[in-house]
């Protein structure tokens, strides 16, 4: 692999003949249990599941591999990433070297939670919220009575500190028909377009309806966990794992890269993405 610098360079400059390169994004999943049980969650994440927590050390390797390698980005996703004690120390690391998001449902951030937050935030430091609507019942038809309150109030309290933040939104079918409402609310908070991600619901996880999603119509973005590499944040299942070992970091890029000349080769080329 070419050092970062060259990494960087070849990503602009290589022939528009050539196969595709992935986005040079790092997924890490902290940990699996959730204050929330979402009934579309991807992850099978629930205050009761296992905890599965990838743990300082790797977190720390894996940036340090990450940027090394010319990553642009590291996203830090759960599960819930603030019920972990250590989540601070693995955004001051990461953020230290790299445009850093977390991706949180804002619940838990308040308190001595916030604070510690707020006394490692930066600008590269960036705060995306999971906000499913613009109204109570259309956020809270998958997550649970009351989530909505309480996230946006997360929101306000994170805007109130200075984060930027982004919302990152499930289309379901209780929301779908009053996307408008969501917009406009986003409009109410301050919140640009540019900043708000919406993903179609896919059929992972504990969700029974929605896209099916894979290795194969999915543009790869490496995801870490405690089991391994996997093509892409949507699933840490088996079926997109591309390696059961986290280090070198190295290893994966380049077997995810050969797999990608492989379906250009074949006209399969994955072509969705997600953020």
């Amino acid at each position: 692999m070419a050092s970062a610098a060259t990494s960087e360079q070849a990503r602009h400059d290589a022939p528009v003949d050539q196969p595709p390169v992935f986005p040079w994004k790092l997924w890490i999943y902290t940990n699996y249990d959730c204050n929330l049980r979402c009934t579309y969650c991807v992850a099978k994440s629930s205050p009761n599941a296992p905890r599965r927590a990838i743990g300082l050390a790797n977190a720390r390797r894996l940036v340090d591999e990450a940027v090394a390698l010319g990553f642009e980005h590291i996203f830090f996703t759960g599960g819930e990433p603030f019920i972990l004690p250590d989540i601070y120390a693995m955004l001051a690391h990461s953020s230290a070297h790299v445009p850093t998001t977390v991706l949180t449902n804002a619940m838990l951030l308040r308190g001595s939670r916030l604070e510690k937050l707020i006394a490692i935030a930066n600008d590269n430091l960036i705060v995306q919220v999971s906000l499913d609507g613009g109204r109570a019942e259309d956020h809270d038809a998958y997550r649970g009575k009351g989530a909505w309150e309480k996230t946006v109030a997360g929101i306000r309290l994170l805007q109130g500190a200075g984060f930027r933040v982004r919302l990152g939104t499930t289309e379901t079918p209780a929301n779908a028909s009053h996307l408008d409402r969501l917009h406009a609310f986003r409009g109410e908070l301050g919140i640009p377009e540019g900043d708000h991600f919406i993903r179609p619901l896919a059929k992972r996880g504990h969700s029974k309806e929605g896209l099916d999603l894979g290795m194969g119509n999915l543009l790869p973005e490496l995801t870490a966990n405690l089991d391994g590499i996997f093509w892409h944040p949507l699933s840490t299942d088996a079926d997109m794992q591309v390696s059961k070992k986290l280090f070198p970091l190295e290893r994966a890029v380049q077997g995810v890269q050969q797999q990608l000349d492989t379906m250009a080769r074949t006209g399969g080329v994955p072509l969705m993405t997600f953020t």
